[in-house]
């Protein structure tokens, strides 16, 4: 019988690492509500991503959702996004009262296409939700300006981009505030997470409020706020695996490096290239198939019978969700590039763990 490789396999410190790090809630039995482990744990992250303030939430669906919130964009407002990305993204915009308008991507990173932005602006246009894919960054420089000119908010969906620096500064820092998930799957992990970063103060209590019912005080409701508060054992997972991120990420770069020493350039095969002046963490490995001697989900098929997990990442886009198909700027048809990628892409299984002997299998059945 073959052994499976999954898509993904959660980073994980020792058993016994963790049991240390949570041995001391069972002396002060505080499990949730912003205590010890969540105060460190954010401590450690505004240290590591270079960023002012972070705010941690129990997923990253909610950070997202909640820091849309927090900067007060007029209901039915509009707002730039991409189709090429999970549906939380577009999810957290609507839910806020506000209209998804999607704009295609570029075919070389899959991240939003700058050029296509300003066209798609209007007078009811009250922000821009770029997000960063497989760990590419979009063209923050180019996005920056635009949002300037337009006097537009910009909050990045920087779900795929914990670790990543461009020119020395850490993706998170971009924008009017960045959103980063610490899902299981994830380069960092809190077992379910994620944590709004910005530079304004003025939010750290806004975004506090929010995630705890909009209160303030034990007489005071400030905002019809939810409960999406991290727990101290989620915390104390984050505090441990931040110790081994770096090593974490440099085990992924080896895999991806056999990835590409086997599959570059073979005819039909597109590979993503590095990025300049970026600080990559290995998120994803996607491949498109185009023109190749099999279909991508052909190609799929085949690995599933090697019992080798891949995922068709994204599809189908958000745009082409029955939730989303009505509206003005639905329809896959109308962001082609995006719907091209998304037919033909398939991300390979890719983590620290996965031997280079596994990656050589996988690759093996894509080739034969």
């Amino acid at each position: 019988m073959k052994q499976l490789i999954n898509v993904t396999r959660s980073s994980m410190p020792s058993f016994e690492e963790y049991c240390e790090e949570i041995k001391d809630l069972w002396d002060s039995h505080w499990l949730t509500n912003m205590g010890v482990k969540h105060k460190h744990l954010q401590s450690q992250l505004e240290e590591y991503l270079s960023v002012p303030n972070v705010v941690l939430y129990t997923n990253g669906h909610l950070a997202l959702e909640n820091v849309i919130a927090a900067l007060d964009l007029p209901a039915g407002g509009e707002v730039i996004t991409t189709p090429f990305t999970f549906v939380s993204t577009t999810h957290a915009i609507v839910r806020n009262g506000l209209i998804p308008v999607f704009c295609d991507i570029n075919p070389t990173d899959y991240t939003i296409d700058v050029s296509k932005i300003e066209a798609l602006i209007t007078d009811k246009t009250v922000a821009i939700v770029p997000v960063h894919v497989y760990g590419n960054l979009c063209d923050v420089d180019a996005i920056d300006v635009i949002a300037k000119k337009h006097n537009l908010k910009v909050i990045y969906d920087a779900a795929h981009a914990f670790g990543v620096r461009y020119r020395g500064a850490g993706a998170a820092s971009f924008g009017d505030a960045s959103m980063l998930s610490f899902h299981a799957t994830k380069v960092f992990n809190t077992i379910e997470g994620g944590a709004v970063c910005f530079a304004d103060d003025a939010l750290v209590a806004n975004l506090n409020d929010r995630k705890n019912f909009g209160i303030r005080g034990p007489e005071s409701c400030v905002y019809v706020g939810g409960n999406a508060k991290m727990s101290e054992f989620q915390a104390a997972m984050g505090i441990c695996n931040l110790r081994h991120v770096d090593e974490e990420i440099a085990k992924r770069g080896k895999v991806v490096a056999q990835y590409r020493k086997l599959l570059s350039g073979v005819p039909g095969l597109t590979l993503c290239e590095d990025q300049p002046e970026v600080q990559p963490n290995y998120a994803y490995f996607p491949v498109v198939f185009d023109g190749y001697k099999y279909s991508r989900d052909q190609v799929f098929s085949r690995l599933k019978e090697e019992e080798i997990i891949a995922r068709k990442y994204f599809y189908p886009l958000t745009n082409d969700f029955e939730c989303y198909r009505d509206l003005p700027t639905a329809g896959a048809e109308k962001t082609p590039v995006a719907q091209f990628v998304a037919d033909r892409v398939l991300t390979l299984p890719l983590y620290a763990d996965l031997s280079l002997e596994d990656v050589s299998r996988i690759c093996s059945v894509i080739l034969e």
